[in-house]
């Protein structure tokens, strides 16, 4: 089925036939009292619409991107697709090439011509590691019931998980649909039955998430030599809430306590993505662009072509004459590890505790380094990686780095010299000195009226580099916890 029409110009024929076919389809196929997931930009396929509705969406708004299996409107169910499935090996599953690579990436193994139930020899994998791939492999080659072609066991909840990021799925609704899938599917070839078994078996894919215990006032994360710990060392508030479980064997009233912790951090560690990256076969060449791909003649086109990059590579010349390793750039908006903006829950200054995990990371990345394979030379290699620029709004500025932003010396740049003046009737402070930082000869130092009546004669104030900082900070002890005031 040609679905090419999907990203055209929505004022062309071609789409609006598109449109008319891809609803014809999926009314035939998917409709629930005369209604559809609506796949437009907005909705995300996250509402029931009726056909009138479906076509106003998809006309001014058109279709969210990669959406080009129409999975939640009935293609996979639908005998009506004629797109010949590729085959490998004898093996039906068109989704098979993409599963194998997959599988590939994850595991380290840089032999792409391998069939699936073989494994080269170049490969070392510990007992665990052969269990978990092992059990992928067959679950990514066998059919999701005899005679599917389009779907294995992992390609479906592939699909299916992106479609719940897409989509904004609530976990019930996911456990709804596995079930769902269950009672349609033969004895034995059942999928996961809920949301958190699902997540076990894509959790094997690596790239998940480590939970770690936090002090609910913000004070210490339970890790390292804390991570036994049952209250802040600094607060001690306690670290689990007592949970009553009534479960007990039949026609007894046994009551089981369960500890739950009461805040948890969700750290997304650095390091294996950054070893997934390069572990790709597609994109392990793109991470060396920079220095093997790029064309150096001057002009600013990258921010390899920048001055603060080179700056970095000319001192550190060890770290840059290996095209492998990583300068990163962290971004904040409203730092919140939590994701609930109000100020209430949100770490303010705090956020120092919840960046310890990434911190370490950091650390080990710059010193030690990591061993890596490079799937584009099929060559292992020590990757390193340094952080060299954070992009931020002024808020989350302030926490990121403990300057406030507010206030007589809110200047991050001028620092203990800011310049500020305070308005009585609007009760807030203004700051007027910027013509300091223009050139000794430029026309705004001399214009009194436009500015605060007098003329600008000050030298600009020298920028702090980061010894400095540490100079100035080596004698302060930081507190970290709401129940601490004025901690940085």
């Amino acid at each position: 089925m040609d679905k090419s029409w999907m990203y055209q110009s929505r004022l062309t024929s071609e789409y609006f036939n598109g449109v008319e076919g891809f609803l014809n389809f999926a009314f035939q196929n998917a409709s629930i009292d005369g209604k559809i997931v609506c796949p437009c930009v907005k909705c995300g396929k996250g509402r029931w619409v009726m056909r009138s509705e479906a076509v106003d969406h998809l006309v001014c708004d058109g279709f969210i991107k990669g959406y080009t299996k129409w999975i939640a409107h009935g293609e996979a169910l639908s005998s009506t697709t004629t797109a010949p499935i590729p085959t490998n090996s004898g093996n039906a599953l068109g989704t098979n090439n993409s599963m194998r690579e997959m599988l590939h990436d994850t595991f380290g193994i840089s032999n792409r011509d391998v069939g699936m139930d073989d494994m080269p020899n170049n490969v070392e994998l510990s007992n665990a590691d052969a269990k978990k791939i092992y059990k992928l492999v067959s679950d990514a080659q066998k059919p999701l019931y005899p005679g599917c072609k389009e779907f294995s066991k992992l390609s479906l909840l592939v699909e299916l998980f992106h479609n719940k990021c897409l989509g904004k799925w609530t976990n019930d609704s996911f456990t709804r649909l596995l079930r769902t899938f269950n009672r349609a599917l033969p004895e034995g070839e059942k999928l996961p039955n809920s949301y958190y078994e699902a997540k076990k078996v894509l959790g094997e894919l690596g790239l998940s998430y480590k939970k770690i215990h936090a002090c609910p006032n913000d004070c210490m994360l339970y890790w390292k030599e804390h991570i036994d710990d049952t209250e802040c060392h600094v607060c001690h508030e306690q670290r689990y809430k007592t949970v009553d479980n009534h479960e007990g064997a039949e026609g007894t009233s046994a009551k089981k306590c369960k500890k739950v912790p009461i805040k948890v951090l969700r750290h997304f560690p650095l390091i294996p993505r950054l070893q997934r990256l390069f572990m790709s076969s597609k994109i392990a060449s793109f991470m060396k662009w920079h220095d093997e791909g790029r064309t150096k003649d001057g002009c600013m086109r990258h921010p390899a072509d920048s001055l603060a990059w080179q700056t970095f590579d000319f001192q550190h010349k060890e770290f840059a004459t290996d095209s492998h390793n990583v300068r990163l750039g962290l971004a904040s908006d409203g730092f919140n590890p939590f994701g609930m903006m109000s100020n209430v829950h949100t770490p303010g200054n705090n956020i120092d505790v919840y960046l310890q995990p990434l911190i370490e990371e950091l650390k080990e990345l710059w010193g030690v380094g990591v061993d890596t394979l490079d799937a584009s030379t099929n060559q292992n290699f020590k990757m390193h990686a340094a952080l060299i620029w954070t992009i931020n709004d002024f808020p989350a500025y302030a926490n990121l780095s403990g300057w406030s932003t507010k206030g007589r010396l809110a200047c991050p740049s001028c620092h203990k010299d800011t310049c500020s003046s305070w308005l009585k009737y609007s009760g807030k402070h203004i700051y007027m000195d910027h013509r300091r930082f223009l050139e000794d000869s430029h026309m705004f130092r001399r214009d009194k009226r436009s500015f605060n009546g007098k003329e600008e004669r000050r030298k600009a104030i020298c920028r702090l580099t980061g010894s400095m900082i540490q100079d100035q900070l080596k004698c302060v002890q930081f507190k970290f916890g709401k129940l601490v005031k004025d901690n940085h």
